[in-house]
């Protein structure tokens, strides 16, 4: 990394700094307000917004981009509503208490928890330009200023986003437009500098691959930044010997509609007794959506994230395994533990997983791309962590953003 390319983002995080004062002093319906007043510039601007993206999906595609990570790259008029009316729900969403009441000590001082904004907040994620909103939003929610950096692919759309979108709205309702800054660098320079700087960015959220993501947490580490990490992901599937047929159609259908995404059906586990049944019913309905079936024996590891490989995307992993205790310890050890399912009619054997399974997301019956900020909370995400450690977990949301205060009054 060049010295010029630290410095450019210093000067982001620098004007990040210097309006987070701003997002904090407006308050909570400044805030609200400004958020609406982004949900109707999405709709208002949409072709502008639109032709920004188009810009970057047919220089992508001339690129070579694999068509999963055209998926995530692609705007549409269908996607931008759906991020208005996000906005709408974030904004419309009551806050959590900012104080509560702890306790009274022996000698009488009254002992209160409060949340207080980070800040300035960075966040780093893939050539996904609903993320920015998403990441921006939950920022904002939260009190604080955001520095963002996203892929190079989708840097033409992210800075439409920002500068048709969020900066207007913040300015329209007396909040600083700087609050929301978008690192102009293209490549894993900018990534890299932006967990480099504690003093200003002290809390950066990175999305994306294992490696990148793993790479970026070091760094910070070395560097004193508090990197909170949503790496791998990849959804487990496990057919069951009560497994009804009909469910086991639905739920690898509802389980493979988007192949680019964390939460989607990455690796299908199938109870040793019923394979040979129940495979060629999940085989069907691959099969007629394009997805090939990685068969055993495997040349690569169990839980490897297909909608990481780049052109290998519509591929599902099939194993055999022995029983519902089995699937959940190798669902547990084989992945990242985002989330896993288990097709079952029995409840005890549903219950039997769910209490052996420790990942973040545990579904009976229901697909695991059900775990997402928007569907489980009604909320937007800025990821979803799989972390195994105290901490945020799951989808994070702007109350995660926040930082612990504890406040010590004298006796009432």
């Amino acid at each position: 990394m060049s010295s010029e390319e630290f410095e450019a983002v210093r000067t982001s995080a620098q004007r990040a700094a210097a309006a987070a004062p701003g997002v904090r002093a407006a308050g909570g319906p400044a805030v609200d307000a400004a958020l609406r007043t982004a949900a109707e510039l999405l709709r208002s601007r949409a072709p502008e917004l639109l032709a920004a993206n188009a810009a970057d999906v047919g220089a992508a595609t001339a690129a070579g981009m694999a068509a999963g990570l055209l998926d995530r790259l692609r705007l549409t008029p269908e996607r931008l509503a759906d991020m208005a009316t996000q906005l709408d729900v974030l904004a419309d969403t009551p806050e959590p208490d900012v104080e509560r009441f702890v306790r009274t000590l022996p000698s009488g001082e009254r002992v209160f928890e409060r949340r207080i904004p980070v800040g300035v907040i960075g966040a780093v994620f893939e050539a996904r330009p609903n993320v920015t909103i998403d990441v921006a939003s939950q920022v904002l929610k939260a009190r604080s200023a955001a520095v963002l950096r996203t892929g190079s692919a989708a840097l033409g759309s992210a800075t439409a986003l920002v500068e048709l979108v969020i900066a207007p709205a913040l300015e329209r309702h007396g909040i600083p437009a700087a609050a929301v800054q978008l690192v102009p660098l293209p490549g894993h320079a900018g990534a890299e500098a932006l967990v480099g700087l504690p003093d200003l960015v002290p809390l950066v959220v990175v999305r994306g691959s294992g490696e990148v993501t793993r790479k970026l947490s070091a760094l910070g580490a070395a560097a004193g930044t508090r990197v909170l990490a949503h790496a791998d992901g990849g959804g487990v599937l496990y057919l069951d010997s009560s497994a009804d047929d009909a469910v086991v159609e639905r739920l690898v259908h509802d389980s493979t509609d988007r192949l680019g995404v964390c939460n989607r059906l990455n690796l299908l586990l199938i109870d040793r007794p019923v394979y040979d049944r129940l495979l060629p019913v999940a085989e069907k309905v691959l099969r007629d959506r394009g997805i090939a079936l990685s068969l055993p024996p495997h040349a690569h590891a169990l839980g490897h994230e297909w909608a990481l490989d780049s052109g290998n995307e519509a591929h599902v992993t099939v194993a055999p395994v022995d029983g519902a205790v089995d699937a959940a310890l190798t669902a547990a050890r084989e992945t990242s533990g985002l989330a896993a399912c288990i097709c079952a009619e029995d409840e005890a054997v549903a219950h039997r997983f769910l209490d052996a399974y420790t990942g973040t997301g545990a579904f009976w019956n229901t697909p695991t791309r059900l775990l997402d900020g928007y569907k489980l909370l009604g909320l937007p995400e800025t990821g979803i962590n799989v972390d195994h450690t105290p901490g945020p977990r799951g989808p994070v949301t702007y109350p995660d953003l926040a930082l612990r205060q504890f406040v010590v009054l004298p006796p009432a």
